[in-house]
């Protein structure tokens, strides 16, 4: 069990950078279907719901073009089985539509998921602005 949260960190990793391109398929693929879900935006409302966090992070995505990078840096991870976790720093060179150099970004983040018919499913995300990257 150990091994396949493991795993799914790993497809999360790729799931970020992904989204930091503008394509929310994989996300989508990894966001709970089932609430409660939610979702403590860096600088917005918090979202609530599964159809209203997904909403969200759609809507956001929207904000990025390709050319985008991205990394998770992980300060610490476990799980149970059931439900799982992760806390630490995405670092990220973000290409904004209209913007013509990439804008660098280090975000804090906890991410708690829930094992839903044996797969793992994003079911909160809390991010804020840390210090610059």
């Amino acid at each position: 069990m150990a091994d396949d949260f493991h795993a799914f960190i790993q497809k999360r990793k790729e799931v970020a950078r992904a989204y930091i391109n503008g394509d929310t398929g994989p996300l989508k693929q990894i966001a709970a279907t089932d609430s409660p879900a939610s979702f403590f935006h860096p600088m917005g409302p918090v979202a609530e719901g599964a159809e209203q966090v997904l909403a969200r992070y759609v809507d956001d995505a929207t904000a990025f073009d390709a050319g985008g990078e991205s990394d998770i840096e992980i300060i610490h991870m476990g799980h149970d089985g059931k439900i799982g976790y992760w806390v630490g720093y995405q670092n990220a060179k973000a290409r904004l539509k209209g913007a013509v150099d990439a804008v660098p970004m280090r975000l804090r983040v906890t991410e708690i998921f829930r094992r839903t018919n044996g797969q793992w499913q994003l079911v909160h995300r809390h991010a804020d602005m840390a210090e610059k990257a």
